[in-house]
């Protein structure tokens, strides 16, 4: 992955930071076919482009009919930050969300995702019942508008943003921008 590659090659700190791309989802999701006419899109091309861009980085990536609220998850994902082994957790939600078109914004699928992740169930089903790290995806959002992200993924470094899916020597040339110190 670029941002594995990014990471092995220069002496960077990567920190995730939420975005409500479409917050206004329902719990039941949105149809992707309709969600693509309303903005004049083919739902075919649109596949078979980001199929193919999953492909170059060599990663899974199915045919999905639906897309998602992931407000519940990005709670969950900050959640992963403070445990050990939490990083396992980001993993599960993209096989759960983009290889196997699960709803991650209901919690029996959440919760499958925090298991296969070796992590805690009752503490994570504690976390989504009393919306721990409610504030901390409030506060990520916040960050995101100041940022003024308008899509994901977003790559900010040293006052410059990428947005997209660009490819790694885009994300180098950012390094180098900013001056990230490049590892022996």
């Amino acid at each position: 992955m670029r941002i594995e590659k990014l990471r092995h090659n220069y002496d960077i700190d990567i920190k995730l930071v939420h975005f409500p791309l479409h917050p206004d989802t329902p719990p039941e999701g949105r149809e992707m076919a309709g969600f693509y006419a309303e903005r004049g899109l083919d739902p075919d091309k649109m596949y078979q482009d980001m199929k193919q861009r999953m492909d170059a980085e060599g990663l899974p990536y199915g045919k999905r009919t639906h897309s998602y609220n992931s407000r519940l998850a990005q709670e969950l994902g900050k959640w992963s930050e403070t445990v050990e082994g939490g990083e396992k957790l980001e993993q599960e939600f993209y096989k759960a969300y983009f290889v196997n078109s699960r709803n991650i914004g209901d919690v029996d699928v959440l919760l499958d995702c925090v298991e296969a992740a070796g992590l805690s169930v009752d503490e994570a089903r504690t976390i989504i019942e009393q919306r721990t790290f409610e504030q901390a995806v409030d506060e990520d959002w916040a960050k995101s508008q100041q940022y003024g992200v308008s899509g994901v993924p977003t790559y900010v470094a040293g006052g410059y943003g990428v947005v997209g899916a660009q490819p790694y020597e885009v994300l180098e040339k950012l390094m180098q921008e900013v001056g990230a110190q490049k590892r022996n």
